[in-house]
């Protein structure tokens, strides 16, 4: 008979792995929309929104807490609960007021809430699961995280736009789309509450002061690296140009072609860049995994750093000519995505490498921090940037700011064997 420890890692991987992509598709992706589609201009939804990162930034600061307090699996279930409540509450606001600082606010609060179950989500992940389970299972997770990110972004895209179209009213569009998400969740706190197992581990830790000293250790071995200036330097700059890029890619493709945008309904954006775009990322992901288990992770830096780069061009492409046809816009947005997905395979490498060690699993939530924070505040002044020197220009200084990246990956140091797949 299977027990509640033993349950098959098919009933809660993917749903749990799912969950977690949604609200960073809300923050990353759907707040830049909702807030365009509002009239918004690109310099407060480039700033208040990098705000939003915030959360993920620090949240190596209160991991201790999830470890001390309750076990892993109340963290969930309390979360997606509290997450669904903040995602209505989001919806309400569309006709407030002040409907703007409401709805940033609440998105905070809700980015707080994810940036937590992140934590859990991942604890309970090696808890709950064999080591030979935990690797079997990452193709799994991410699979359904790219699938979160569509049906969270390309699908309540479109919804939205269509229903825009049909009532006139972009408020209540936007509020149909974040019930929907609320009842979203509400629905996962109901399952996971019955099929998410109790592992004997998942316990709450015990001597909250030796726990505390051994979590201030960890950072200090982090900084005191060898070589740690140039880790910061890499995680820090690899994202410097794309975390401009985001935040404005999406008012390019909405704003009309005599502001110097493409000109493209919700629904479009939806398809192209949140259901197209992201397909050919996962793509290029699973092609840049592949790549560096054959050849390893230093062979295969440089071709992975200049894939993420060079495809920006793609954007100065369509800012100069701004094309009308679908078609080709789509496949522009998913030669770009396809190489981001393929040449970013090479930060999640480094940062695992830079994390091997005794507190592996607090190190890399150090370099996700980092890596957040490196998008966070570039992303706050790009809207500015954009004001000033109109897209054209903008991304022509999107591609300058690439630079810095290259510099890095000439100075990191690599082992030659790591990432490489062994016959062992």
């Amino acid at each position: 008979m299977q027990t509640k420890q033993d349950r098959s890692p098919w009933l809660w991987v993917p749903s749990l792995y799912f969950g977690q992509a949604i609200p960073y598709v809300v923050v990353m992706t759907l707040s830049v929309l909702m807030y365009k589609d509002r009239g918004i201009g690109n310099d407060d939804i480039a700033f208040y929104t990098s705000w939003l990162y915030l959360p993920w930034v620090v949240k190596p600061l209160w991991s201790p807490l999830v470890d001390m307090v309750r076990t892993k699996r109340w963290w969930i279930v309390s979360l997606q609960l509290a997450i669904g409540a903040a995602l209505a509450a989001v919806g309400f606001t569309m006709h407030l007021p002040g409907w703007f600082q409401a709805s940033l606010a609440v998105l905070w609060v809700m980015a707080f809430f994810s940036a937590t179950h992140d934590i859990a989500a991942d604890g309970f992940y090696m808890l709950g699961l064999k080591q030979y389970q935990q690797a079997a299972f990452v193709g799994v997770r991410s699979t359904f995280y790219r699938l979160a990110t569509i049906a969270g972004g390309g699908a309540m895209a479109m919804l939205a736009g269509k229903l825009t179209t049909s009532t006139g009213d972009v408020g209540f569009a936007w509020s149909v789309v974040f019930f929907v998400l609320a009842a979203l969740f509400s629905g996962l706190f109901a399952y996971h509450s019955v099929v998410l197992g109790h592992p004997a581990q998942d316990k709450t830790v015990l001597g909250g002061e030796n726990k505390l000293a051994e979590f201030f250790a960890t950072f200090a071995s982090f900084f005191g690296k060898r070589d740690i200036w140039l880790i910061l330097g890499f995680i820090l700059t690899f994202r410097l140009g794309e975390s401009q890029l985001l935040k404005l890619a999406i008012p390019f493709m909405k704003d009309p072609v005599i502001k110097g945008g493409l000109g493209l309904t919700t629904a479009q954006v939806g398809l192209a860049y949140s259901t197209i775009g992201i397909i050919a990322l996962t793509l290029g992901g699973l092609l840049g995994g592949l790549l560096i288990s054959r050849l390893g992770l230093k062979r295969c830096l440089w071709l992975m750093v200049f894939a993420v780069h060079l495809p920006d061009v793609v954007f100065v492409y369509l800012a100069t000519a701004l094309p009308q046809d679908f078609v080709l816009i789509a496949a522009s947005i998913a030669l770009e995505q396809f190489g981001y997905g393929f040449g970013f395979t090479a930060m999640m490498l480094y940062m695992i490498m830079v994390s091997d060690g005794e507190h592996k699993t607090a190190h890399y939530a150090i370099c996700t921090g980092l890596m957040a924070l490196g998008m966070m505040v570039p992303g706050m002044f790009s809207g500015k940037v954009q004001e000033f020197l109109g897209y054209q220009n903008f991304f022509i200084y999107v591609c300058l700011m690439t630079i810095p990246a290259f510099i890095m990956a000439a100075l990191v140091k690599i082992d030659p064997e790591f990432g490489k797949k062994t016959d062992q």
